[in-house]
């Protein structure tokens, strides 16, 4: 069953898809914040499309805000950095145990701004576990 944490972890755009579940109201609010953070940051949509399908993370500056604007709006960064004890204590119990050394080993990779800053963290997420990275 899914709860808001597991929707504010997949907002991250980070960790898991194969792992949460989204019930029809969580999933709604993932493609309103999906489609608030494109129009927001002018994000090409089929690039979040191509990173899914298995593509690395391209360093494109409207990708790298729409990242930031996710995080932001999922509570997992601020003032310029990820908060990285945030993540980790909305992963679930399984999860957590699977990749939240990586999480912290990463820390949050400060950037030209913020929204390289957020950039840089999920590329080294997304780096340290390929099989299960996503973006909303």
């Amino acid at each position: 069953m899914c709860v808001r944490r597991q929707l504010l972890l997949c907002t991250l755009a980070a960790l898991m898809a194969s792992a949460l579940c989204l019930d029809e109201e969580m999933a709604e609010l993932a493609r309103m914040l999906r489609e608030s953070c494109a129009e927001e940051s002018g994000v090409e949509l089929r690039l979040v499309e191509e990173v899914n399908a298995g593509a690395a993370l391209p360093p494109d500056d409207k990708l790298k805000c729409y990242i930031k604007c996710v995080m932001e709006t999922a509570g997992m960064m601020s003032a310029g950095a990820v908060d990285v004890e945030a993540v980790v204590a909305m992963l679930p119990d399984d999860m957590r145990a699977k990749n939240e050394g990586a999480l912290r080993a990463c820390g949050s990779r400060a950037g030209a701004d913020d929204c390289d800053t957020a950039y840089r963290t999920q590329l080294c997420w997304q780096q340290a576990n390929p099989a299960d990275y996503f973006l909303i």
